[in-house]
């Protein structure tokens, strides 16, 4: 179908484009607000800063397509193929995601806050700076992705694979990481503040530098975790493994480490009075707050 057409007949009222054939067409700046294209074919088709708002392009192939820039928001795409498409500064505020295929994708800048996108593919995807805000994640695969910086705070995380991501510099207050497997993960500088992690895997992941006030940690796995220069402030680490963990300059106000274990622990000279036993702590543990 040539463009001129599909834009008449949108034109004049027919929103109804299931399984339409418009792959490689450029179609940038367009505008079809609330159209079926669900089974359509649009791979490596142009839609950079096209309107698409409440479309559905649910089961459609858009893999290689260049959505740069559009206007998403509340749009279907259920189980759509999205692998290696340009989403970068796509707005797809509440889009319905759920099953797709973005693996590879790019998405950086992109606003997918409280989208659904439970149990879909972005393995490899590039998400630096995405928008994830109160977005359900639920068994989202995004292994080796690149999430520097990205947002996630008040985002569903049941079951998410994080395995070989990258989370440095991210957004990730008041979630829900319980039991999670984090090992190896880069944290480093990320907002973590009010978390969840109890019982979480986070052996040997990088938190250089991580917020973690108030986060709960009890029964974590840290060992040998770089928690370097990390605030802790009022964290829950009872019954923590924090075997050969590297604690050198974190704060540790108000801490709870009752039960934990700092066997080989790197601690810093103040630190190292703080986190001793109760009999060497004297006015240290009276000064710093910390639980044991």
């Amino acid at each position: 179908m040539k463009i001129s057409h599909l834009l008449r007949l949108y034109e004049q009222g027919n929103k109804e484009f299931s399984g339409i054939d418009l792959r490689g067409m450029q179609l940038s700046r367009v505008m079809l607000i609330a159209v079926d294209l669900t089974n359509a074919n649009l791979m490596g088709t142009d839609l950079s800063r096209a309107f698409l708002t409440k479309s559905n392009f649910s089961q459609a192939s858009l893999n290689w397509a260049n959505l740069m820039f559009a206007k998403l928001s509340e749009a279907w795409l259920v189980e759509t193929d999205l692998t290696k498409a340009n989403l970068s500064g796509a707005f797809m505020v509440q889009a319905n995601l759920r099953g797709a295929k973005l693996s590879g994708a790019n998405l950086c800048h992109t606003n997918l806050r409280g989208a659904n996108l439970e149990e879909a593919n972005l393995c490899g995807a590039n998400l630096y700076r995405i928008n994830l805000r109160e977005a359900n994640l639920s068994r989202v695969n995004f292994k080796w992705a690149n999430m520097q910086e990205a947002r996630m705070s008040g985002a569903i995380l049941e079951k998410t694979s994080f395995h070989g991501a990258n989370l440095g510099r991210t957004f990730l207050k008041d979630v829900d990481l319980s039991h999670a497997d984090l090992q190896g993960i880069n944290l480093s500088e990320a907002r973590m503040s009010e978390s969840n992690l109890r019982g979480a895997n986070l052996k040997m992941a990088n938190l250089q530098g991580a917020h973690l006030q108030g986060v709960d940690l009890m029964g974590a796995n840290l060992t040998g975790a770089n928690l370097d220069e990390a605030n802790l402030e009022g964290a829950n680490l009872n019954e923590a493994n924090l075997e050969g963990a590297n604690l050198n300059e974190a704060i540790l106000d108000g801490v709870n480490l009752h039960k934990a274990n700092l066997n080989g622990a790197k601690l810093s000279d103040t630190l190292l009075e703080a986190s001793t036993s109760n009999a060497s702590l004297g006015m240290s543990r009276q000064k710093l707050g910390v639980i044991f």
